[in-house]
């Protein structure tokens, strides 16, 4: 292997994120394994593993990160700071035309920028590789539970951004005051794996969507649903999740029986703008004959106006709730924010050991190529839909 150096990027969004690609401890694994590799650290007063953290380790702290190979970094990169030239890895937020995002997308192929999106690095299946999706779910969920006992005013949980880390937090779940409260988790991935950790922290009774909607229980209960529970065909026809996901227009809700019996309602689940959203409102009002809402909602998807139609805005960690109506909704954006160091280690083990590599060695599947989204001051092939968004 060639000398090689990667420089590790101080986040520059706002607002601040708090997390990092690569914490101390994860470097000096690298370099033990790749003796010819060199990685230096941008000085950050915000990151969640302190300067000093590094420093202890013998690792060189960098301003100037211009003589670097590649800048890893995890939220988008302040414009006035890309360096050209250069290949970068981050959550860009381009690659579905995000107007917001517009500059940043005709930065990259100004400065000639290699660009690496993590969100498109996937196996030779389409699956992606490394995502923060189980840490959403996880602070989703307890944010749901901390917004119960707003509602309730029974019990009061400790935001989990002052929570040193996830043990922390975990503690905070024995004042949870629960009597017979219905819990419901819509989705199967790795958002809605994380929630049902959380939650199963409570040792409370799980039970089948089926037991959920013909039951009554006198104890606490959580179920988890997946799409071939909360919507049907239109014609009638069976369910199948290549059929859903090739046609989601021909497709209706059946979540309301659910979500009628739920007090709190953690949405994990995918949404294509296309399917049918969870359930609808009448004049800003969600409550219906046939609907009673649940009194707590933690929309870990945040899909604005979309599945959720009373997600109307995202919500901060600072401030992560909002009533609607009657309905207390969670609906903060950046939810693996709130226990950084716990995301940025586990994010940063699958980096070290299923991405660096590939950018250090070979890499015959094309993992890091599938996932470039420009080079050379262009697009590439992959991405040349994107080429009205980048040039007008």
């Amino acid at each position: 292997m060639d000398p090689f150096k990667i420089g590790v990027l101080r986040e520059t969004k706002v607002p601040p994120d708090r997390r990092v690609a690569l914490p101390p401890h994860r470097i000096i694994e690298l370099q033990k394994h790749f003796p010819k590799l060199q990685i230096v650290v941008q000085p950050s007063d915000l990151r969640c593993y302190s300067n000093s953290e590094y420093n202890q380790l013998g690792i060189t702290l960098q301003e100037n990160l211009g003589d670097c190979d590649a800048l890893i970094g995890v939220k988008e990169v302040d414009i006035n700071t890309l360096l050209s030239d250069k290949t970068y890895f981050f959550f860009a937020h381009v690659a579905k035309e995000q107007p917001y995002n517009k500059p940043l997308m005709q930065a990259l192929l100004h400065k000639n920028i290699r660009m690496v999106d993590y969100e498109y690095l996937t196996d030779g299946t389409g699956t992606r590789l490394i995502a923060f999706g189980r840490w959403a779910g996880v602070v989703g969920a307890y944010n749901g539970l901390r917004g119960l006992g707003i509602h309730s005013d029974r019990f009061d949980l400790k935001p989990a951004h002052m929570c040193k880390d996830r043990k922390e937090m975990e503690a905070q779940l024995n004042k949870v005051i629960l009597d017979k409260t219905h819990i419901l988790v819509s989705g199967g991935g790795r958002v809605a794996q994380g929630a049902m950790e959380t939650l199963k922290k409570l040792t409370i009774r799980e039970v089948s969507p089926k037991e959920y909607l013909a039951k009554t229980f006198d104890e606490p209960v959580i179920c988890r649903i997946d799409p071939e529970h909360y919507v049907a065909r239109t014609d009638g026809g069976p369910f199948s999740y290549k059929h859903f996901f090739e046609n989601p227009k021909e497709y209706k809700s059946t979540a309301k029986p659910y979500l009628t019996k739920t007090d709190l309602y953690v949405a994990a689940h995918y949404w294509n703008p296309d399917s049918p959203r969870m359930f609808e409102i009448d004049n800003n009002q969600p409550t219906q004959d046939d609907f009673q809402p649940p009194k707590v909602i933690a929309d870990v998807s945040c899909d604005i106006d979309g599945s959720v139609p009373t997600t109307t805005h995202a919500t901060t960690i600072a401030n992560p709730f909002y009533w609607y109506d009657d309905i207390l909704m969670m609906t903060v954006d950046n939810l693996p924010g709130e226990l950084p160091r716990d995301a940025s280690d586990d994010f940063s083990k699958i980096l070290a050991e299923q991405i660096i590599p590939k950018l250090l060695k070979d890499d015959p599947e094309g993992v890091i190529k599938r996932a470039t989204i420009t080079e050379d001051g262009e697009l590439t092939k992959a991405f040349d839909y994107l080429k009205d968004y980048a040039t007008k």
